[in-house]
């Protein structure tokens, strides 16, 4: 099928299947705003006035406005809301506000993680404008000025995010890594450290993200310590890659936590010691390690391992049994968290989503420009991220109690009474 070339570069089809998708967003979203108004007003049906009148009622709609999403922009008319309570504690007028769309917004927080995407991958700010404007189908409110204003929004947010009290984080499971996303960073061989952890009631949260080397133990320390000094607790387990300076930092700043070592990063180690003949064979063994249903046929698997590899591959089995007790300590722990403990994938997962992987021209400004910006996305991606499996057990561990090969069999409050 031929198709006709306009004179802006579009198709007939193309513009035919855009106008759908926008007509088809639009719909959406107003029929999301009318439901949620309806739910709200039908669960406050109840409160009337001393005459018997509702105090909430509907009262038409707003005067419509444009939203930009990645369905480029739509124009939606938000139904309007006559509230009529009034908050016994301020004596204000209360107010409905919808959680699908703040009464600010006017771009979707889609587009405010593309923003610092296409700023980090060399974009300059004149140029940011053109390219969402393809993307959005329009520039409205996304002029140079704007893009500058985000990115020094962008720096300021992540300025306030390295001084943030963490007295009052209880992170009890740490992930660390370091990533090299390619951004420009100050020295040749730096990347970004990255922490990450799990919250006493189960929730994921970014701890920090700052430029460091990876294999130093300096860096780390540095780390390490800034989080010490603005109040992080001990955690009960930090999850890392092997040859990593962390884990001497963390022996000095963080001593009360036991180490574990990512299994995707070891499994990876070990195979490329490997030929390749004998790599299909050496991956389902240490599954039949790390899968093991409890610490005791964990070991035979190394001993297995150890009994099959050891003769030809020495230096591939050494990185095993040289470092058993740290590949299984999450045996140690709920059962239910042994998913989340064996490995980094939580920040390496993360950092793809990010899409951090083509190398910057300019764009960023600077190193600090463009950790202020990763930071944007990585924070983006934060607000998807689920809290662990069985986030009740978290609190049990940093309570003090004892858990072997997953089970618990020892809680502290338990014995006091």
């Amino acid at each position: 099928m031929l198709s006709v070339v306009n004179e802006d570069g579009t198709t007939e089809i193309g513009s035919l299947i855009d106008e759908i998708v926008r007509e088809g967003a639009r719909r959406m979203l107003a029929a999301a705003l009318e439901a949620e108004v309806d739910q709200y007003i039908a669960e406050l049906a109840e409160q009337k006035d001393e005459r018997e009148r509702r105090l909430m009622v509907r009262n038409g709609r707003h005067r419509p406005r444009s939203v930009t999403t990645a369905a480029r922009a739509v124009e939606v008319a938000f139904p309007r809301v006559n509230d009529k309570r009034v908050d016994e504690a301020t004596g204000e007028r209360m107010r409905f506000s919808s959680k699908i769309l703040a009464p600010w917004c006017r771009k979707s927080p889609k587009i405010s993680e593309v923003l610092p995407l296409l700023y980090l991958h060399g974009l300059s700010t004149s140029d940011s404008v053109p390219a969402m404007e393809q993307f959005v189908g329009t520039s409205a409110g996304l002029s140079a000025a704007t893009v500058t204003r985000l990115a020094k929004q962008w720096t300021e947010d992540h300025a306030a995010f390295q001084r943030r009290d963490l007295s009052a984080s209880d992170f009890v499971y740490v992930w660390a890594d370091g990533v090299h996303p390619k951004i420009g960073l100050s020295q040749t061989h730096s990347c970004l450290l990255v922490l990450m952890g799990v919250r006493a009631d189960g929730s994921k949260e970014l701890i920090a993200i700052a430029e460091g080397l990876r294999e130093s133990t300096e860096s780390w320390a540095d780390v390490l310590r800034d989080c010490r000094r603005r109040g992080m607790s001990d955690p009960m387990l930090v999850v890392g890659e092997g040859a990593m300076g962390l884990w001497r930092a963390l022996a000095e700043v963080f001593p009360a936590a036991r180490h574990q070592r990512c299994w995707v990063h070891k499994t990876r180690n070990v195979v490329n010691a490997l030929p390749k003949s004998a790599q299909p064979g050496a991956k389902k063994a240490l599954r039949e390690i790390y899968n093991a249903e409890d610490r005791g046929h964990a070991k035979k698997a190394i001993t297995a391992f150890d009994k099959a590899y050891e003769a030809k591959w020495p230096k591939a089995v050494k990185k095993i049994t040289g470092e058993a007790d740290e590949l299984l300590a999450f045996y140690g722990f709920p059962a239910e968290h042994w998913g989340h403990l064996r490995t980094t994938n939580l920040i390496e997962s993360t950092f793809s989503t990010v899409k951090l992987r083509t190398k910057v021209s300019r764009g960023a400004g600077s190193p600090a420009a463009a950790l202020a910006m990763v930071f944007t996305l990585v924070e983006s991606a934060q607000a998807r991220w689920r809290a662990v499996t069985a986030p009740h057990l978290v609190a049990l561990v940093r309570a003090g109690s004892r858990f072997e090969n997953g089970q618990l069999v020892d809680h502290p409050e338990a014995a006091a009474a």
